[in-house]
């Protein structure tokens, strides 16, 4: 084990055995950067949710875009269906390397100057104003989706239906406000929970029907605030309750809220995991610092948002999958092998430094090349002539690195500079799960944009709204409601929003009130609701005398719950104990 001194934090940082194989095996130095400021700067060339509007650079349109890049950042962006036709070439916009350049300057031109796809929206039905969305329907303002229809303002789901104001979901149908929750049918206000079905503000339910604020509970139903009811009794007392009423949903999310401080929380959510260290794991073997990943995932570290299997991978993540042997990549997998600093990369092999690549093998510092191999900055080689310059240009990276305005130094094996990147950092995932002040980014040599204040001529404030959903009429469409924040918050407030049409019709399907937050705001909330990607040494703070213990348990784990905050922490086997 090696202890080095991360050149972007100053902080110590250390480099395992297993880690040093690792690297050994893929061909790559250590890193410089420390495991934090590696995901988050990774992230911040990774933009979900912020959307502008500006004109198509195709040539013969002219039609205004939605898109990821903002109209001030001087790049050609394009829609997706001039992107993947064949009316363009990557190759014309390629280079010989230049050996008296850094790479990454080479890398950044050649970005600035090449097509880039407005969304990554693909296999889209009525759903352009999503992004990094696959196989969308019907739906608007989701974000890091696969497989959804009629879905709303949500941000990583999966296989989801007629929902809204979801995040971290899969496998649900006509839910609203949950959070890391799988398996669930009209499932509402609820985190951490599996397998429930009409249910409203549930924390760490299983396999539980007609169940109305309750916590840790397996296979029951008809309990309301953890009380066991009769069926006619839980059915008299919900009838009672107004849920399309904003103040009597109010009322119980405050209640529900204290009830779950009061709750038991597992050390960490973690099902069928085998030698992993994380949180919200599934099916995870041999995996440290690990988050909100299911599947097959092995002998990976640093790894978040990964689905399906992934094998031999490091500091990787959101949105990885069916991969082996990658290292610093995000949004790539589906059949890849050896992908290294790497994004929006799929079934390719043998593929370094690119973006938006695909069907393709042996590729170094490309842009946007489909089914070619052996390419150097969209430049095509032969076999041969391709195997003796890539060694070079490594060996060029390391003699000649770039070097940004903080004197951080990239040689060959660190991921692209943070200032290189089109996004500001508080357009990026990299805000959501390291936040940063202003001062804070641009002291990190981070662009940072302001908000704009756009003049919406609002026309009814949220705090104006009837308070439920029964009293409101289709015109509410034509409104344009202010954010109760208006402005005022440290959230991604856009100060006023509207509600659509099919927003409304599902609002009114699944009974719940108007929302009285922008979604920017909504989001940032549920965000609270999880917890960092961060690991603290912790000991179990059970004290019942029935667990084979003695007093306090002195069993240590490491958990994302820091230790100052007041949940009630429990180690695996008290916590079996005493929910299972």
């Amino acid at each position: 084990m090696e202890t080095r001194t991360c050149q972007n934090c100053k902080t110590d940082f250390q480099i395992e055995p297993e880690d040093f194989l690792f690297y050994e095996k893929i061909k790559v130095p250590p890193p410089t950067f420390c495991p934090e400021c590696r995901t988050a700067r990774r992230l911040s060339w990774r933009n979900e949710m912020s959307l502008y509007k500006r004109t198509c650079d195709a040539p013969s349109h002219d039609e205004s875009l939605i898109t990821i890049y903002h109209p001030d950042t001087k790049l050609q962006v394009v829609d997706s269906k001039y992107w993947w036709g064949d009316s363009w070439d990557p190759f014309d916009y390629g280079a010989p390397y230049d050996f008296s350049k850094p790479f990454f300057q080479q890398w950044i031109e050649l970005f600035r100057r090449i097509p880039l796809q407005g969304l990554s929206n693909s296999n889209a039905t009525n759903s352009d104003y999503c992004n990094i969305a696959e196989e969308s329907r019907d739906s608007y303002m989701i974000s890091a989706t696969w497989k959804v229809e009629r879905s709303f303002y949500s941000n990583r789901i999966m296989e989801v239906k007629d929902s809204s104001d979801l995040y971290v979901v899969h496998d649900s149908e006509l839910c609203y406000e949950d959070v890391i929750s799988s398996d669930c049918y009209h499932t509402l206000y609820s985190v951490n929970c599996k397998s429930c079905v009409d249910s409203y503000f549930l924390y760490d339910c299983h396999g539980c029907t007609n169940c109305f604020g309750c916590t840790n509970l397996r296979n029951q139903s008809y309990c309301m605030w953890n009380e066991q009811l009769g069926k006619e009794e839980y059915i008299r007392r919900i009838s009672e309750l107004d849920m399309s009423s904003y103040a009597v949903v109010s009322e119980c999310k405050q209640r529900f809220s204290d009830m779950c401080m009061q709750a038991i929380h597992r050390f960490a959510n973690q099902i069928k995991i085998v030698n992993s260290t994380g949180d919200n794991l599934e099916g995870v073997k041999n995996t440290r610092m690990c988050f909100d990943a299911s599947g097959q995932i092995e002998d990976s570290k640093f790894v978040h948002w990964a689905k399906v299997s992934a094998k031999d991978v490091y500091d990787s993540g959101p949105g990885i999958g069916m991969g082996e042997m990658m290292y610093e990549v995000f949004d790539t997998g589906i059949g890849n092998f050896r992908n290294l600093f790497t994004s929006v990369v799929y079934s390719s092999n043998e593929i370094e430094y690119a973006f938006n690549c695909h069907g393709s093998s042996n590729l170094f510092g490309c842009i946007g090349i489909r089914g070619k191999n052996y390419c150097i900055l969209n430049r095509p080689y032969e076999k041969e002539e391709y195997e003796l310059l890539v060694p070079k240009i490594k060996e060029h990276m390391m003699t000649m690195p770039y070097v940004d305005a903080k004197d951080r130094v990239y040689r060959y094996g660190e991921f692209f500079p943070s200032e290189l990147s089109p996004f500001a950092y508080n357009e990026t995932v990299a805000q959501d799960y390291f936040p940063l002040s202003k001062f804070g980014a641009v002291e990190r040599g981070h662009l940072w944009r302001d908000k704009t204040l756009q003049n919406y001529t609002v026309t009814i404030s949220a705090k104006d709204l009837p308070d439920s959903l029964t009293t409101v009429s289709d015109t509410i469409t034509k409104e344009i409601i202010g954010c109760l924040h208006n402005g005022e918050c440290s959230d991604r407030c856009s100060r006023a929003y509207r509600i659509t049409a099919d927003e409304l019709n599902l609002y009114r399907r699944i009974g719940v009130p108007l929302p009285r937050l922008c979604f920017g705001c909504r989001h940032d909330e549920r965000l609270r609701k999880r917890n960092p990607m961060k690991l603290w040494s912790r000991t179990c703070m059970c004290t019942q005398s029935n667990h084979d213990h003695t007093g306090s348990c002195q069993t240590t784990f490491e958990t994302a719950y820091a230790p100052e905050r007041k949940e009630i922490i429990y180690c695996e086997s008290c916590y079996q104990r005493e929910v299972l």
